[in-house]
C-alpha cells in the first residue's frame, strides 16, 4: 500500500503557487508598476504585497493562510481590473484564457484551507 505524504504535497503546492507567482512580483520590482499606479492610484502599490511579500511567506511557510488570502485577493483584483474581458474566453490554444491566473487563485485558496504543512517555517499559529 502506498502511504500518503500530505506534507510533501503541501510543500510542492507552496513552491508552485508562491514560487511561480514571485516571478511576477520580481518583474514588477525590476520594471516598475507605473501602469498600475496610473490606473489605481496608491492602491497599485499593493501589488508588491500580493506578488512579492505573500509569495515569499508562502514559500517559507510563514503565516501561510494570511499570505494565501493576500495572494487570492491579488488574483481577484487582477481578474477584475486587467483581465475582465477574458473571463468567458478561450485562448488561441483551446484552454481557458485565465487558466494560469486561476491556478494561482485556487492554489492560494487551497493553502488557506490546508495551511502550510509540517515543512514550514512556522507551524504553531492558527494562521499557519
Amino acid at each position: 500500500m502506498i502511504s500518503k505524504n500530505t506534507d510533501l504535497g503541501l510543500l510542492l503546492l507552496r513552491i508552485s503557487t508562491g514560487g511561480l507567482m514571485l516571478f511576477h512580483g520580481v518583474s514588477k520590482l525590476i520594471h516598475g508598476i507605473s501602469f498600475l499606479v496610473e490606473n489605481m492610484g496608491v492602491f497599485g502599490y499593493a501589488v508588491y504585497i500580493g506578488e512579492v511579500l505573500a509569495p515569499i511567506a508562502i514559500l517559507l511557510g510563514f503565516r501561510t493562510r494570511i499570505a494565501a488570502v493576500l495572494l487570492a485577493i491579488t488574483c481577484v483584483v487582477a481578474v477584475a481590473t486587467a483581465h475582465a474581458q477574458d473571463i468567458f474566453s478561450i485562448s488561441d490554444h483551446g484552454g481557458y484564457a485565465l487558466e494560469l491566473l486561476m491556478l494561482y487563485l485556487f492554489g492560494a485558496v487551497a493553502l488557506f484551507f490546508t495551511g502550510a504543512g509540517k515543512f514550514a517555517l512556522s507551524k504553531n499559529n492558527q494562521w499557519d
